[in-house]
């Protein structure tokens, strides 16, 4: 049961309420933990770091979270200034959720979450993968020493999203596409996230795959541009 004095030390000094139960303490990692720590928190962030969702978006993209506990997490996101709603211009019309400038701050958090968390034995790679994590995957694991001098922009269609991948001086910058609207040097197609990873991570070729992937554009250049990305080493006991 939740006491007097838990109850009041959830109030801000503006006097809105703040979610859960606060730890009380000076360090901003603990500050940090208090804004995103709740559960599902930091995954609605990195469905919205390639751009604004709108909230069904973000229900498909985490079929296991339900909507009471979305709009609940989205509330306090919004109400801490990581999150805002904003209506697209017409025809569209509709409302969607995007980050604020200091909600994408939590980007290199996250992707240093993604390479520390593929360190443990413990991760399964045929659980469900969404398209905006296999996007973020590529950030966080590519070689930038490897990746040279080589210069190049990459569509990824992943069943109905579509992305683009510019590679410049190491970095891959991504963001999110409509219908035609690059002419990339390669362009990487299959129905699911999943479906990438083989080739990507797995080091197979399209066939020993599946045929799952298909794959536009130099087959030179196509391997050299798979081959920047890689696991990293499990962490052993």
């Amino acid at each position: 049961m939740t006491t007097k004095r838990e109850k009041e030390a959830c109030k801000a000094e503006d006097g809105k309420t703040r979610h859960g139960r606060w730890y009380e303490d000076a360090c901003g990692g603990s500050l940090a933990l208090e804004l995103i720590g709740e559960r599902w928190s930091l995954l609605i962030v990195r469905e919205m770091l390639l751009g604004p969702r709108r909230f069904n978006e973000l229900r498909a993209a985490l079929p296991t979270l339900s909507a009471k506990v979305l709009t609940e997490r989205l509330g306090s996101l919004e109400a801490s200034g990581i999150v805002r709603r904003t209506k697209l211009a017409p025809p569209a019309s509709v409302q969607v959720y995007g980050l604020t400038e200091w909600g994408h701050g939590l980007e290199p958090v996250l992707l240093e979450l993604v390479r520390w968390g593929l360190r443990s034995p413990g991760h399964d790679p045929a659980l469900a993968f969404t398209p905006v994590s296999l996007m973020l995957s590529l950030r966080a694991l590519i070689d930038r020493p490897r990746a040279g001098d080589l210069s190049l922009l990459a569509a990824f269609d992943i069943g109905d999203q579509k992305f683009a991948a510019q590679l410049c001086d190491g970095e891959l910058e991504v963001r999110p596409t409509g219908e035609g609207a690059i002419a990339p040097d390669l362009r990487f197609s299959a129905a699911t996230a999943s479906d990438f990873l083989p080739v990507f991570y797995g080091k197979r070729s399209v066939e020993e795959a599946g045929g799952k992937l298909a794959i536009e554009g130099d087959s030179v250049t196509a391997a050299r541009f798979i081959d920047l990305f890689a696991l990293p080493p499990k962490f052993r006991v």
